[in-house]
């Protein structure tokens, strides 16, 4: 996701840089085309403008040519060299470059703090993931995660695979809020699923170990209201890879791709959030679908789909999936990101994607098997 949003970052700056300049221009063609007009209050504003988007040295520069321009015009004009109107001139472009080489460095100390805020935010959320495998069972596994540009505080996404006894089980979520209180309930989270993926016969029983480990961690947690919650996705993938368990309680739909296909996994029953299952009953609503080979299960957080781009429109992650990609679940995930990131200028919420591939029975030495339309099954 990083080099995405450094491209977009780039091309964003490239374009702010040249404001300056431009004004500088503008400056001179309207004193040329127009010579009762005062540029000097236009040449101003080129350092301010410089301020928060140059290094230092070149914003005293750009200080340095708008005061240069500013005396040339006023000699062309007046034909002298310290006219009145020239002190005056030259006297307020030199004092406003001195204001924004100060701003310069006020924003310059800022953009650090909040940029070691954030990477210290994002190490710690990387380091309480666990290591996803590449490859199991004759599956491929991939994983994207990134930080909101716009938060500083640790995030509450999460996931994590364990390859069991049962078949291969999956988990993505999502905290409802930042900070120490998300980062308690994702080590809750994770060491639940840790030590009920290995041992628990069925994925409804793996769905209740979590919700009674959140209800008891809202109910120690002073500081942690009843509304808390969290979103997930349960997958247990069979032993012999033909199809899938997906407990979703309150999470973004997955998506499985295809042969140029996407597939919405809704739920035939809707759930509730973890914490909240208290209101629903014991009852952990299950659907079982068919992986065929070389078919790749996406799975992801609601910063993904809730990016917005200019006009407010809504990420959708389908579009860029619906065309022939390889069965490999990064060049998947990279297919949306990319398409992510050229919709958005910045994540407004931390991201996460999981992506679990089938992959062709002749890399993995099992006999092939027909592909099959994947359709939801029966209710577990």
């Amino acid at each position: 996701m990083e080099r995405y949003q450094r491209k977009r970052r780039s091309r964003r700056l490239a374009w702010s840089r040249a404001l300056p300049p431009a004004v500088v221009v503008v400056a001179v063609v309207v004193d040329l085309a127009w010579p009762p007009f005062n540029t000097f209050p236009l040449l101003a504003t080129v350092s301010l403008i410089a301020a928060p988007m140059y290094p230092l040295p070149w914003t005293i520069t750009s200080g340095a040519v708008a005061c240069l321009t500013g005396w040339l015009l006023s000699f062309r004009e007046s034909g002298e060299v310290l006219s009145r109107a020239n002190v005056i001139g030259f006297t307020t472009l030199l004092t406003l470059t001195v204001v924004a080489a100060f701003l310069n460095r006020m924003f310059a100390r800022e953009r650090e703090q909040l940029r070691t805020s954030r990477q210290v935010a994002e190490a710690v959320q990387r380091a309480m993931l666990p290591t996803v495998p590449e490859r199991a069972r004759g599956l491929a596994m991939a994983t994207r995660y990134q930080a909101a540009q716009e938060e500083a505080l640790i995030g509450g996404d999460l996931y994590a695979v364990h390859d069991t006894p049962h078949g291969l089980r999956l988990v993505i979520g999502d905290v409802r809020g930042k900070g120490t209180k998300s980062v308690s309930m994702v080590n809750t989270l994770l060491g639940v699923f840790h030590a009920a993926a290995l041992q628990l016969p069925d994925l409804p029983s793996v769905v209740q170990a979590a919700e009674i480990q959140v209800q008891d961690l809202k109910s120690r947690e002073e500081e942690m209201p009843f509304e808390d919650f969290v979103t997930a996705v349960f997958v247990e993938i069979l032993p012999d890879r033909s199809a899938f368990r997906m407990a979703n309680r309150g999470h973004p739909t997955p998506l499985l791709v295809h042969d140029g296909r996407v597939t919405a996994l809704e739920p035939k029953e809707p759930s509730l959030p973890l914490g909240l299952g208290d209101l629903a009953g014991p009852v952990v609503p299950v659907d079982r679908y068919d992986l065929p080979p070389g078919a790749t299960l996406v799975l992801f957080t609601d910063g993904i789909i809730e990016a917005r781009d200019r006009t407010g429109a809504f990420f959708d992650p389908v579009p860029p999936l619906t065309c022939p990609l390889p069965p490999d679940p990064g060049a998947v995930l990279d297919a949306m990101l990319a398409a992510l990131f050229r919709h958005t200028d910045e994540l407004g919420d931390d991201a996460a994607a999981l992506a679990v591939t089938r992959l062709p029975d002749e890399e993995t030495g099992a006999e092939t098997s027909a592909p099959v339309r994947p359709e939801p099954g029966s209710r577990v």
